[in-house]
C-alpha cells in the first residue's frame, strides 16, 4: 500500500526570476561567443540555453483544496498541497487530485429487506480524498469506486435490516432513519478505506415498498392505523365510563342496580365509540318502565 508523501515544493515565483536571468545571462554568453568567435563557448552557452529551457517546463498550477501528486518515471515522489504557481522537476509527472467536499446520490436501487419484501432505496453520501497517493494508486478510477461501493453498501445495509420494526426494540430503515444512516455511513467507510477516502455523512435519501407490493403495503398500514385510532378510542370510552360511574356514586345522585349500570354502560360505550352521532331516545316514564 502506498502512503501519501506531503513534499514541500519551491515557489514559482522565486524560481521564475531565477529563470529569467539565467536564460537572459545565456543568451548574452552565446551572442558574445559567435562574435568572439568561440567555438566552444558557443556551444556550451547553446547547451545551456537548452538546460535552462527544460527547467521552464516544470512550472505546475495548484487551486486551493486540490493536491498535484508527484511521479518521477512512474515512482512515487510525493504530493504537493501548497496552492499558488508552483516549480519541481520538469521531468516529474503531475496529476491533480481535488480534496473538495463532494457528494453524490445513488441511483434508485431495488432490493429486498431482511423480511423478503422488495423496497427501492437510494442514499446520498458526502465524501472526500484525504489521502491523494491512495486514491490515485490503489485503485483505477476513485469517483467511480465511491459510486459503486457506496451502492454495495447500500444494498448490504437494506438486505440487514426490515422496512419496518415488527418487534420491539427492532431497527428499521422507516422508523429509525438516524440510526440507519450511522450505519451506512460506516458500511461505506470501511469500503473506502483503503482508496484513501473519508465519508463525511450517508443518508437515506428515497425509501419505498416496490410498486407491486405498494397498494397491499399501504392496505396493511392504514389497517394498523385504524386498529391503534381504535383502541385509543375504546381506552378513552372505558375511562370516561368509570368516570361517570363514580361521579354517580360519589354524589349519590340516583342508585343504579347491576343490570341498570350494565345498560348504562352499553350505551355511554355506544355513543363514544360509535363513529356515527347516537340519536339520543327520551324516556318518559319511570327509570325501570
Amino acid at each position: 500500500m502506498i502512503t501519501e508523501l506531503r513534499r514541500t515544493v519551491m515557489s514559482g515565483y522565486s524560481m521564475l526570476l531565477i529563470l529569467f536571468v539565467l536564460q537572459g545571462a545565456l543568451i548574452f554568453g552565446f551572442v558574445q561567443a559567435v562574435i568572439a568567435p568561440s567555438p566552444l563557448g558557443a556551444i556550451l552557452a547553446g547547451v545551456a540555453n537548452l538546460v535552462v529551457l527544460v527547467l521552464w517546463f516544470g512550472f505546475f498550477m495548484v487551486h486551493p483544496n486540490e493536491a498535484k501528486v508527484l511521479q518521477l518515471f512512474g515512482k512515487y515522489a510525493g504530493s504537493a498541497y501548497d496552492s499558488g504557481l508552483r516549480w519541481a522537476n520538469p521531468f516529474y509527472a503531475k496529476m491533480a487530485v481535488s480534496v473538495r467536499v463532494r457528494n453524490f446520490e445513488s441511483s434508485v436501487l431495488k432490493v429486498n429487506d431482511s423480511s423478503g419484501n422488495p423496497i427501492e432505496i437510494a442514499a446520498v453520501v458526502v465524501w472526500r480524498v484525504i489521502d491523494s497517493a491512495e486514491a490515485v494508486f490503489e485503485v483505477d478510477d476513485y469517483n467511480s469506486f465511491v459510486h459503486i461501493q457506496s451502492e454495495a453498501a447500500l444494498r448490504n445495509l437494506t438486505s440487514s435490516h426490515p422496512y419496518e420494526a415488527h418487534n420491539d426494540g427492532e431497527v428499521a430503515l422507516r422508523s429509525d432513519p438516524a440510526v440507519i444512516a450511522e450505519r451506512l455511513k460506516g458500511e461505506v467507510q470501511a469500503r473506502l478505506d483503503q482508496a484513501g477516502m473519508e465519508v463525511i455523512e450517508a443518508r437515506i435519501s428515497h425509501l419505498a415498498y416496490a410498486q407491486e407490493i405498494a397498494s397491499a403495503m399501504l392496505k396493511r398500514q392504514q389497517a394498523q392505523a385504524i386498529v391503534a385510532a381504535r383502541r385509543t378510542i375504546v381506552d378513552g370510552a372505558v375511562g370516561m365510563v368509570q368516570m361517570a360511574l363514580e361521579e354517580i356514586d360519589k354524589h349519590n345522585i340516583v342508585e343504579l342496580d347491576e343490570e341498570r349500570k350494565a345498560a348504562m354502560v352499553s350505551n355511554l360505550l355506544v355513543v363514544l365509540c360509535g363513529e356515527e352521532n347516537a340519536q339520543p331516545v327520551l324516556n318518559t316514564g319511570t327509570l325501570y318502565s
